[in-house]
């Protein structure tokens, strides 16, 4: 039976225990908390309490600013990959600087809390982010991606600091706004109590997030501070725009902010797992470190879906050749991205 370790066992924690043991792994769990330990015992959400020496991956799923730590006991006392599922990544990469190490962050969730949340089906379906470094070795990445498919999870790479740019904007920002937001209804509620009764589909939607815990939000909004000033001062100036527009009764301008945003929305991009017009690519890896995650990080810029992928064994010695399943649309465009990065790939049809 393969073996992981789960350090933190907390909702993603929990959910990756048992998406891990689903998989077919051990696994043993810790946590802060050894009541929490105790319990996930108890409920078979792992099988030890502690960190397995011979587990071929760990995961730390701590609160962010003691990722660093975990993650130096996981790979002193075992000698597997390490990742974490933090939701800041730039100083967890900075920290922990070794080839068996890869950052991470499944962009998963739930309104629940703790091993009650726990959910074996969380990372189906999800995007899950890596952030590797310029010392995590190919044989890291691929091994983790690989146990990260196998979760149903679809992966896209990306370099730590723009993760944290990115996130906040699509995930810090919404959960400072939705409680914001909150706030400000449970003020008005105060003086009109029929208030939060009115409360529709919408404003359920949009404050959704703010059931989630709160005390995780101390720690990201302090090691992403700068990003999510950013993102505040770019809602704020957008804000005070549409306060002008509104004002202004500049019904022209509404109307296209309004369009636009009805446009963007409705052009996010899915989640494509089961692509039907699909086609091959095969890239020879180079001798160089970081070419696995380099190949993966170009189809994340250039919002290619990879149905699948393995590592095969190259007839040209020690080297792999990582082979891709992507939608047929995207070949040319990411066969022309890779060769102007100086790899070497084959485009081939599926029968």
């Amino acid at each position: 039976m393969r073996r992981a370790n789960v350090m933190g066992l907390g909702l993603i924690g929990g959910s990756l225990a048992l998406a891990l043991k689903k998989n077919g792994f051990q696994v043993s769990g810790s946590d802060e908390n050894i009541e929490t330990s105790k319990s996930a015992l108890e409920r078979e959400i792992i099988s030890a309490i502690g960190v397995d020496p011979l587990a071929e991956i760990s995961f730390v799923a701590t609160p962010v600013s003691s990722i660093p730590m975990q993650a130096a006991i996981a790979l002193a006392q075992t000698k597997g990959i390490v990742s974490d599922v933090g939701g800041v990544k730039a100083s967890v990469v900075d920290a922990v600087r070794d080839p068996r190490f890869v950052g991470g962050h499944p962009m998963a969730g739930s309104e629940l809390a703790g091993l009650d949340g726990a959910d074996e089906t969380l990372f189906e379906g999800a995007v899950w982010v890596l952030t590797p470094s310029v010392e995590s070795s190919d044989e890291t990445f691929e091994k983790l991606a690989k146990v990260i498919t196998s979760l149903g999870a679809e992966i896209v790479v990306l370099d730590a600091q723009r993760h944290d740019r990115l996130v906040a904007v699509v995930s810090h920002l919404p959960h400072l706004t939705a409680a914001t937001l909150m706030g400000l209804a449970h003020v008005t509620a105060e003086e009109h109590v029929a208030v939060l009764r009115l409360a529709a589909g919408g404003f359920r939607d949009m404050t959704r997030v703010a059931s989630g815990q709160p005390q995780i939000w101390i720690d990201i909004c302090r090691e992403n501070r700068d990003a999510i000033l950013d993102a505040l001062d770019g809602m704020i100036s957008g804000l005070t725009e549409m306060r002008r527009i509104v004002d202004k009764q500049d019904n022209e301008q509404l109307l296209v902010r309004l369009q636009t945003a009805r446009s963007a929305r409705a052009n996010l991009p899915g989640r494509v797992h089961e692509l039907l017009d699909v086609c091959e690519v095969r890239v020879p890896i180079p001798d160089r470190s970081g070419s696995a995650a380099e190949i993966f990080t170009l189809a994340a810029d250039l919002g290619v879906n990879i149905a699948n992928f393995e590592v095969s064994h190259s007839v040209e010695g020690d080297r792999g050749i990582l082979v891709l399943i992507i939608d047929k649309a995207s070949a040319e465009m990411f066969r022309g991205g890779l060769m102007a990065r100086k790899f070497r790939p084959t485009v081939q049809a599926v029968s």
